[in-house]
């Protein structure tokens, strides 16, 4: 099972990435179209998963939710590593002053759930999808950056990095050469581990109406516009939440082992 299941994990990935990206190709309709004269339809050769309660097409707005989801979680991937990564580096290769402060504030962040400092980041900046991303990345930061100043530390001893210093090698040309290249392994894992988090985020921000705005299609949002619905047509819950379900799994256990290919000692003790 430890062999097969990341490869069905990737497979998984690799089929929603695949239809999040043709969404505007091959989904059957627009998913914002209405037509209350075929509201809650049964699944038909026409509506190949039915329609919901405004008459739109389950199956569009399904393949459509999936690149409002999975490209918010890519653009919060790349703003935590931005973050995490630039402020760890400045903090173990600057040091004193500047890695107090720094690790302070990671700490205070971190204190907090980051459910919760999302939730207050996007009470400050506003709702909306870009503003959801803004709120997640900069709710999760704080673990990347404690993280890459740590193993930054341990490489500023290095003999490798003292030549370098030596040398006349600037902080930033240590950073790019030396240390980002040595802790992009760790940090990977970590990331892959977050994603499915990160999915989760993203739905459940959109459920509560902070993310995806009306009519827009995204998974959290299917769920709570179906809510009223689920006794007569469960299919309109089920349906976005099984898609949540099966790509927070197959991030999960492709995290899983990722993390057992890059850092075995970490897998070895159950971590």
């Amino acid at each position: 099972m430890r062999r097969w299941l990341p490869r069905l994990a990737l497979l998984l990935l690799a089929l929603l990435l695949g239809l999040a990206a043709l969404a505007p190709w091959i989904a059957p309709f627009d998913p914002a179209e209405t037509n209350l004269a075929q509201r809650l339809m049964p699944p038909s050769t026409m509506h190949w998963l039915g329609t919901d309660h405004l008459g739109r097409d389950l199956l569009s707005r399904l393949l459509w939710g999936a690149r409002a989801s999975l490209g918010a979680v890519g653009a919060i991937l790349l703003l935590v590593l931005a973050i995490g990564t630039v402020l760890g580096c400045l903090a173990g290769l600057l040091g004193g002053v500047v890695d107090t402060v720094l690790m302070r504030l990671a700490d205070a962040f971190m204190t907090v759930p980051t459910l919760v400092l999302a939730l207050f980041f996007v009470g400050a900046l506003g709702t909306g999808m870009v503003n959801v991303i803004v709120a997640i990345a900069l709710s999760h930061w704080a673990f990347y950056a404690r993280l890459v100043r740590g193993l930054t530390l341990s490489l500023r001893a290095r003999d490798h990095v003292a030549a370098a210093r030596v040398a006349g090698a600037s902080r930033l040309d240590i950073a790019r050469r030396h240390v980002v290249p040595a802790v992009a392994g760790q940090v990977a894992v970590l990331a892959s581990l977050d994603l499915g988090h990160w999915i989760l985020h993203v739905a459940g921000l959109s459920f509560l109406g902070l993310g995806v705005a009306a009519p827009g299609a995204e998974w959290g949002v299917m769920i709570s516009d179906a809510r009223p619905f689920f006794r007569t047509a469960p299919m309109l819950v089920l349906l976005p939440g099984a898609a949540i379900l099966l790509t927070v799994m197959a991030f999960n256990l492709l995290g899983d082992a990722l993390r057992d290919r890059l850092d075995p000692a970490l897998a070895e003790h159950g971590h």
